[in-house]
C-alpha cells in the first residue's frame, strides 16, 4: 500500500525559502514531482503552466494570502475538484473553518513533519485513484 498516491504532482506554495525547501525534500524522498511557487501570483501561473494533482498552499504570505488564492484557483472549473491543504502556523479553529470555506481539503500546522505531509499526499493520492 506504499504505492498508494506515489508519483504525484505537488504545487508547494509558501514565502519562507525554508518550509518550501523542507517540502520539496520530503516529498521527492516521497516519490514526487515538486513545483515550488513564492506567493500566490506566482502560484497561479504555475497551476496553469503545469496543473498538479495536490496544492500545499500556506495561509499568510505577501500581497495575495492563502485564502485568496485558494478561492481563485477553485473558482476556476479546470481545478474544482484539485484538493488543497492549507498550511500555517496557527492552529486555531477559526482559521481552519475559514480554509474550508474557500475550498481547501485539509490543514497542517507548521512545522509539519515529513510524515504528516507524506501521508496528506498519501491520502489524496488513494482518493484520486478511487476516482480514476
Amino acid at each position: 500500500m506504499a504505492s498508494t498516491g506515489a508519483g504525484m504532482k505537488v504545487l508547494v506554495i509558501d514565502d519562507s525559502n525554508t518550509i518550501r525547501r523542507s517540502a520539496e525534500i520530503f516529498l521527492k524522498q516521497g516519490g514526487h514531482d515538486v513545483v515550488l511557487a513564492e506567493d500566490g501570483f506566482d502560484a497561479l501561473a504555475k497551476v496553469n503552466d503545469s496543473p498538479p494533482d495536490l496544492i500545499f498552499c500556506d495561509i499568510l504570505m505577501p500581497r495575495l494570502d492563502g485564502y485568496q488564492t485558494c478561492a481563485i484557483i477553485k473558482r476556476n472549473q479546470k481545478f474544482a475538484n484539485t484538493p488543497i491543504v492549507m498550511l500555517s502556523s496557527k492552529d486555531g479553529v477559526f482559521d481552519k473553518a475559514r480554509g474550508r470555506m474557500v475550498g481547501s481539503q485539509e490543514y497542517l500546522t507548521k512545522p509539519f513533519t515529513k510524515d504528516q505531509l507524506l501521508h496528506a499526499v498519501q491520502a489524496f493520492g488513494a482518493s484520486k485513484q478511487g476516482v480514476a
